[in-house]
């Protein structure tokens, strides 16, 4: 595959899939639902993210970074506000089919974060990418391992309501590895490849509670400390001493 084709930007027919896809989310309130992006840091991915969960065109004088500057990979796009939106979080346990294919090798953070800057880089360890190699395709078996890598992962997230913005191969070779125990056709429904933006709810149910945390509403009562007795029957014990 040629170099022209690095880290692909969208084209103007992705633009407007995501357009479209922005407009369904909008229209279905999903947009005021999700808690946390979660975004592969490919230039792809991330324009497809703040494309769809951002906050419309960015206004000058406001006081929030946006999430894409304008013009990003030639796109001809206007800026992305930042401005009401979940936090978006790149991760690159989410990415790709690794090595081989220039498409999906990424360029280095310091590159992305002028070009994103309302996008959280944090978690990513090295600037470079130095999981892609030119030579050596990534194997299935081994997408499939990194995607329950990912999943663990996702589970000791606090918020419930998250967008995973990541890719066709990447996502059905994660989702192969669920819906042994279902019906064929659901088994069939969870893994089959993605479209271009393409959009799937689902329910994870985390069965070892790896993720689950106190709720913040809960109050685990006897504050003061003492013995658990009806009034009355207190005030008789007054009465005797």
């Amino acid at each position: 595959m040629s170099y022209d084709y690095f880290d692909a930007q969208l084209t103007p027919l992705g633009w407007n899939q995501v357009d479209n896809l922005n407009k369904h989310v909008q229209a279905c309130g999903l947009h005021k639902k999700v808690e946390l992006v979660i975004v592969s840091p490919l230039l792809r991915t991330m324009q497809t993210a703040v494309g769809v969960f951002g906050g419309g065109a960015y206004a000058d004088g406001i006081d929030v970074p946006p999430l894409m500057v304008a013009n990003v990979g030639n796109s001809d796009r206007s800026a992305i506000t930042s401005l009401n939106c979940p936090p978006f979080l790149a991760v690159e346990l989410c990415r790709e089919h690794l090595g081989v294919h220039p498409c999906d090798k990424r360029r280095s953070i310091s590159e992305y974060r002028p070009l994103f800057p309302a996008i959280d880089f944090s978690l990513i360890e090295n600037d470079d990418d130095v999981l892609w190699t030119p030579d050596v395709r990534e194997k299935n078996d081994h997408v499939a391992e990194r995607g329950l890598q990912f999943l663990n992962w996702l589970w000791t997230r606090k918020e419930k309501e998250i967008a995973i913005v990541s890719h066709s191969g990447f996502l059905y070779h994660t989702l192969s590895a669920f819906g042994n125990d279902c019906h064929p056709t659901v088994k069939s429904e969870i893994c089959t490849h993605f479209a271009n933006c393409e959009l799937r709810s689902m329910v994870i149910i985390d069965r070892g509670s790896i993720g689950s945390d106190s709720s913040t509403t809960n109050y685990p009562g006897k504050i003061p400390h003492g013995l658990d007795l009806p009034s009355d029957v207190a005030e008789k014990k007054d009465d005797t001493k």
